[in-house]
């Protein structure tokens, strides 16, 4: 049989403002500016003080103390308990009202990308119907870099079920020759071999460019992985001629479609911290737009005044406005104080980074960073890890020595031979210095490095060696060779 039982425990639960505050600290300079740009658009309660200053002057003279008092100007809540109420226009078809149809033709984006140019060559000449449906296929196909990832027969059954077209595949293979004729030279390749043939083929044909065409055509992964001593035996030449038609194919574009606009976006990035050292004194500003100006909206204040003034004869509807104007005010209040501990925290985190790596701040050496993980800002400044997790997320600070991810300031530790303890990136910075300065005609191999570290006091494995190379993005030694 079921038995009732009382049991007690404890439990910990985040509230939906510590939730929403967690939010807002994960968020970057842009985000939080269109947050409370958001907020201040939803909740009339809540105000810009900015905005407020450069019209107080004029509500001044525009309203005198006696017309306030008699409440001719009184801030008419009403209008905002309808809010929720759809509007009349939304419940038709079209969906939108004559005062938004000049937002909806503003143009999102600009510019030309290799997409549209393909199809404007593609214009120019005179094909069926069947074929110009084909060819259009084949050029939305291209992706970013220039190439089409699909094989013949994979575009053959998308032509099939997708749009009803039967084709073969020298229809297809017609047509793929005719858009790879366009510019920009390569593009529509099928991979990297097909790319660079191509565009050997539309140049001069001169003694270098017809070696560097075979080597790619019969000897491509020879040359992928730099066997140039089985090159030179193959096509019976000397490292001189070698060395021409290598400078031919260095000229290529490996990736045709990387110039077109519009193929690639920036993604801004706007600081929010600025770093300043005078006389070896750091200092730090935070970027103003994380710290809005935000106030209590004084109509809603003096609503609520005169709310309680009549405490115990309010109407049923005067009460629904009562109700829906504290929840308002609550709102804001809760905001506002969410945005000032953000700023706290921010700030907080940014003061303990640049106390942990001082040394750092002021030579600018990544060698002199110190092991930080965010165990340690987190005992710094009493906050939890995952908080300081969320601060240093998309955060960026201004230095004198370039702009920063506040990550970049982060990094494991290791043990040098002599006990001391260093930062994972002090070793990935002698390593590139090591790799940039080595004999490109014998580089050094993993074990040569760790060898050469060894001996400047770090001793450290040779797969972690490697691992740190691949980090750092640096090819083998046999891929670095030159001759």
């Amino acid at each position: 049989m079921g038995k009732q039982i009382l049991h007690q425990s404890l439990q910990q639960k985040l509230s939906p403002q510590q939730i929403q505050l967690m939010k807002l600290i994960e968020l970057s300079t842009l985000e939080i500016e269109q947050k409370v740009k958001e907020e201040i658009e939803t909740n009339p309660a809540l105000d810009d003080e900015k905005i407020i200053s450069e019209n107080e002057f004029n509500d001044e003279n525009e309203f005198n103390d006696e017309s306030e008092l008699s409440g001719e100007n009184d801030f008419d809540i009403e209008q905002y308990l309808s809010d929720d109420e759809t509007p009349d226009y939304k419940l038709y078809s079209d969906n939108y009202s004559k005062d938004d149809e000049n937002e909806s033709n503003i143009p999102i984006v600009g510019g030309v990308n290799h997409l549209d140019l393909l199809n404007s060559q593609l214009s120019e000449h005179k094909l069926s119907e069947n074929d110009k449906k084909i060819a259009q296929y084949i050029i939305g196909c291209i992706d970013e870099d220039g190439y089409i990832r699909r094989s013949i027969d994979e575009i053959i059954d998308d032509l099939i079920f997708k749009y009803n077209i039967i084709s073969n595949a020298n229809q297809v293979e017609k047509n793929l020759s005719l858009v790879q004729s366009f510019d920009p030279p390569g593009i529509a390749a099928l991979n990297l071999q097909q790319c660079l043939t191509i565009q050997l083929s539309r140049k001069a044909r001169t003694p270098s460019i017809h070696l560097a065409n075979e080597i790619l055509n019969n000897s491509f992964n020879k040359f992928v992985n730099k066997h140039y001593k089985k090159i030179c035996d193959q096509f019976k030449i000397d490292e001189g001629q070698l060395k021409l038609a290598i400078k031919e194919i260095e000229k290529l574009n490996p990736k045709p479609a990387s110039n077109s606009s519009q193929t690639r976006f920036a993604q801004q990035i706007i600081p929010d911290f600025a770093v300043t050292i005078n006389n070896d004194e750091i200092n730090f500003t935070l970027n103003s737009r994380n710290a809005p100006s935000l106030k209590i909206s004084k109509e809603y204040k003096n609503m609520l005044e005169m709310y309680k003034e009549n405490d115990g004869k309010i109407s049923k509807k005067n009460q629904q406005a009562l109700s829906f104007l504290k929840q308002k005010l609550d709102s804001a209040k809760w905001f506002i104080d969410a945005i000032n501990q953000r700023q706290q925290t921010l700030v907080s985190t940014i003061s303990s980074i640049i106390k942990i790596q001082k040394k750092y701040f002021l030579t600018g050496d990544e060698r002199d960073l110190k092991p930080m993980i965010l165990k340690d800002v987190s005992e710094d400044v009493s906050l939890d890890i995952s908080t300081i997790s969320r601060v240093i997320n998309s955060k960026y600070v201004e230095t004198p020595y370039g702009i920063k991810s506040l990550k970049f300031y982060f990094s494991e530790s290791i043990s040098k031979i002599d006990g001391e303890t260093i930062s994972v990136k002090e070793v990935k910075s002698i390593l590139k210095e090591l790799i940039k300065n080595e004999n490109s005609q014998k580089p050094l191999n993993d074990q040569a490095l760790v060898d050469t570290l060894k001996l400047k006091g770090y001793k450290i494995a040779r797969r972690t060696v490697a691992k740190y190379r691949e980090q750092l993005l640096i090819p083998v030694a046999r891929l670095r060779k030159k001759i």
